[in-house]
């Protein structure tokens, strides 16, 4: 299925040719430790991204101080849920390309090169997301879990967007892309999948892509605590709360009529709260 249309994108940061700039967004509440390591990773990178965004959502721990240690930038968000922190961080975000994981993620050293790679070889391209697997848990079920619980996300979002979904532990899209659609998505809902969410309303107007190259090492705590329920109840919710206006069919023929007339990214599209972008 093909993953959206939009018109073509510069593959360099500007007019000027310049190469594109990098702001990495992490979304943390409460997960110090976890944090440590996945700055210490992004420390690594062959190609260090511009600048590291850490986005506090109310922490009881020092999730902050660790931030600041490793020479990230803060900011505070109060309001709860990981919709709300991830947004917080990409309106601040100055790079040409965010980059998005969580706390828990640990990146190979190439991943911000590759991701940059990428939208410069594919110019209409506004988003990629990419694979992941598990560094923890029991080493023989690392592997086929990490295979079932993405394979089961593609599969089952895919059929409720009409198009390729995005993971939020290893995601990157143009700030552009963010500014097109940062009023509709359904920040202050806690309940909501901020990257499903995200991808209902990129994935008219513009192309979503796989990320060529090595998956996000990222912890496989979706399966422990209770986790794992709380995520399909709030996968449920982040594509009903589309609906009627998204529903399947609906949303498949809007797909299928914009691709063939090339609808630009200035088209007034519904907002979050019902009425029309401007």
């Amino acid at each position: 299925m093909h993953d959206g249309t939009g018109p073509d994108r510069q593959a360099t940061g500007g007019d000027d040719g310049r190469a594109p700039t990098t702001s990495v967004v992490i979304p943390v509440k409460d997960d110090a430790p976890l944090l440590a390591r996945c700055l210490e990773a992004l420390a690594r990178q062959t190609m260090p991204a511009d600048e590291i965004i850490v986005v506090d959502n109310a922490s009881s721990d020092d999730s902050a101080e660790v931030a600041r240690a490793a020479g990230a930038r803060v900011l505070f968000c109060a309001e709860p849920g990981i919709s709300a922190a991830a947004s917080t961080g990409y309106d601040a975000a100055r790079g040409d390309l965010i980059l998005r994981l969580d706390a828990d993620c640990l990146p190979d050293a190439q991943w911000v090169a590759e991701v940059t790679a990428a939208f410069a070889e594919a110019g209409d391209v506004a988003a990629f997301t990419g694979r992941a697997r598990f560094t923890d848990g029991p080493p023989a079920l690392r592997a086929p879990l990490a295979l079932l619980y993405l394979g089961a996300y593609t599969a089952v979002t895919g059929l409720a967007l009409g198009h390729r979904p995005l993971f939020g532990s290893n995601l990157a899209f143009r700030r552009d892309a963010w500014e097109a659609v940062r009023t509709e998505v359904h920040r202050g809902d806690p309940e909501v999948h901020d990257d499903l969410d995200l991808a209902f309303h990129l994935g008219v107007d513009h192309r979503i892509a796989l990320l060529p190259g090595t998956s996000m090492g990222m912890s496989m705590r979706p399966f422990t605590a209770g986790r794992f329920g709380r995520r399909v109840h709030r996968g449920f919710r982040s594509v009903l709360v589309h609906w009627p206006h998204d529903f399947p069919p609906r949303r498949w023929r809007r797909l299928l009529a914009r691709r063939s007339r090339r609808v630009p990214l200035t088209a007034a599209r519904p907002d979050a709260r019902g009425g029309r972008a401007r």
